[in-house]
């Protein structure tokens, strides 16, 4: 066990899937895995393994913003020796470029954040995601007839915020869209010289207030869980 995490050693799959939400990772493991174990229920963070296609794979919640992440992943990757993680999450675009339901492949992370000076000493404010999976999901969404947008995203310590405008990093690097992980799992994986990548699908667009509905949240979602799936056994 871990600090965070109570599954025992060997509970935990080489590759896992993270989504923010405990819930969704429950729905994924219960409609997707194969005999599925919940591993680990600590603070309310659910972790199941169990068989997708014949091959193992672990899903669990990161919880939410780069603090979080950052402790999951870190301890997946040092305790449990996971090799990949794939975040799998939503974000708000920031203009109509992007359109509800898009399916985003993420290149670049880019944030205003200090978690990663202050965690490694890495300097950068744009990383790229670690390792090779971030190809396997271009390639695999093509098999899947999945349009996966290969682009940047800014990662943001901030969800509500007094000045409306796009931040001025999202501009710079080119970042259409904002959520609150991947520079942290990035970081993470750059450090320890681990894989990662984020799939996320758009929910919300920010200067219109389009969002998806609760109902339709679940639906929408499909195609990313099942990309994701699907790469992950590719990296086995």
């Amino acid at each position: 066990m871990s600090i965070h995490i109570s599954a025992k050693k060997g509970e935990i799959a080489k590759v896992v899937l993270q989504p923010g939400d405990p819930l969704r990772a429950q729905y994924i493991a219960e409609n997707y895995l194969e005999n599925a174990k919940l591993v680990s229920k600590t603070r309310g963070i659910f972790y199941y393994t169990g068989l997708y296609k014949g091959k193992e794979i672990t899903v669990g919640a990161s919880g939410m913003g780069f603090p979080s992440i950052g402790i999951y992943s870190f301890e997946l990757y040092t305790e449990y020796e996971v090799d990949t993680i794939i975040r799998i999450g939503t974000c708000g675009a920031y203009n109509t470029d992007l359109k509800l339901f898009d399916i985003l492949n993420i290149e670049n992370a880019a944030s205003e954040s200090t978690y990663a000076k202050f965690a490694w000493g890495i300097e950068e404010d744009l990383l790229p995601h670690q390792g090779n999976i971030f190809n396997t999901i271009n390639e695999t969404s093509k098999e899947l007839s999945l349009d996966a947008k290969a682009i940047n995203i800014h990662s943001s310590d901030i969800f509500y915020r007094k000045d409306p405008n796009t931040p001025e990093i999202a501009t710079r690097y080119n970042c259409p869209a904002v959520e609150m992980e991947a520079f942290g799992l990035f970081a993470n994986a750059q450090h320890l010289g681990k894989n990662a990548a984020t799939i996320l699908t758009v929910t919300d667009i920010i200067p219109t207030h389009e969002k998806i509905s609760a109902d339709e949240r679940e639906t929408a979602l499909k195609p990313m869980m099942e990309l994701a799936l699907e790469s992950a056994i590719k990296s086995l």
